[in-house]
């Protein structure tokens, strides 16, 4: 099972970039985006599915901003849009697909967008309220007998590791002792894994899935890793590799690959 993660920054950008080009090459078995920037009007028949993927999709109230999407080969036993908390379900930023499999076990795979606080005080704040409400909800998804896959843009790099910079960025958005130690609880106190880091401990600059815009981050690499695929560890066992695409160039971010030996 090949699962795709990766925020577009506008799936009509992304689009003319050649994202709808390269999907079908990948052979994904579920695809993930973050950010579409569009409401369900703006959405062509090609950015709705591709290649025999089908989406569903979690719109922002607001237009040209958030939401996310998930594509699946397999048609899904149910559609979960949003957490059930309205600040937040008004920006698009959560959106679970369950599957039931012939064996007995369940899979759900979930695209998330997890706010930006850059921007300014307020939205750090908005950061830090969406902190406090998904992690107990993390704590349900582990506890519910799933195998589960979260793919997104978490919007934290976890470790010095994870960024190029990561001693002039320790008081910035992205980098907070606060924001850190919060993905530290996922992982040792609910159990969750890291699958990337789970196959590939020590990797640096090939980990990074967001470069900025400004100067010649992309060029000389000065990118973060804020882009993951968490999963719940008998799943995150059964990762065979991961990779960042980077040939070529569809938003900001790049799409984030894993293969699991694992059928949906």
């Amino acid at each position: 099972m090949r699962i795709i993660s990766a925020n577009l920054n506008g799936i009509r950008s992304a689009a003319s970039k050649g994202f709808f080009d390269w999907l079908p090459a990948q052979r994904a078995d579920v695809v993930c985006v973050q950010e579409l920037k569009a409401q369900a009007g703006d959405m062509k028949p090609e950015f709705t599915a591709c290649d025999g993927l089908a989406g569903a999709f979690h719109y922002a109230e607001k237009k040209g901003y958030s939401g996310v999407g998930i594509y699946t080969r397999q048609t899904p036993q149910n559609i979960i849009e949003g957490l059930g908390v309205a600040e937040f379900d008004a920006e698009g930023r959560y959106i679970e697909a369950g599957f039931d499999r012939s064996d007995g076990g369940r899979l759900a795979v979930i695209s998330l967008y997890q706010p930006s606080g850059s921007s300014s005080s307020e939205r750090q704040q908005a950061k830090f309220r969406f902190m406090d409400a998904f992690f107990p909800h993390l704590e349900v998804l582990m506890k519910s007998g799933r195998e589960i896959v979260i793919c997104g843009d978490w919007n934290i790099a976890h470790r010095e590791i994870d960024l190029k910079n990561w001693k002039s960025n320790q008081k910035n958005s992205g980098f907070l002792p606060e924001e850190r130690a919060w993905m530290t609880r996922l992982f040792d106190e609910l159990g969750w894994v890291d699958v990337y880091r789970s196959l590939y401990p020590q990797h640096e600059g090939e980990a990074y899935t967001w470069w900025s815009n400004r100067g010649q981050a992309w060029a000389k690499n000065v990118g973060w890793r804020i882009d993951y695929q968490i999963a719940t560890p008998g799943i995150a066992a059964r990762a065979t590799s991961a990779s960042v695409y980077k040939a070529q160039r569809f938003s900001d971010h790049a799409p984030l690959i894993v293969d699991y030996d694992y059928t949906p």
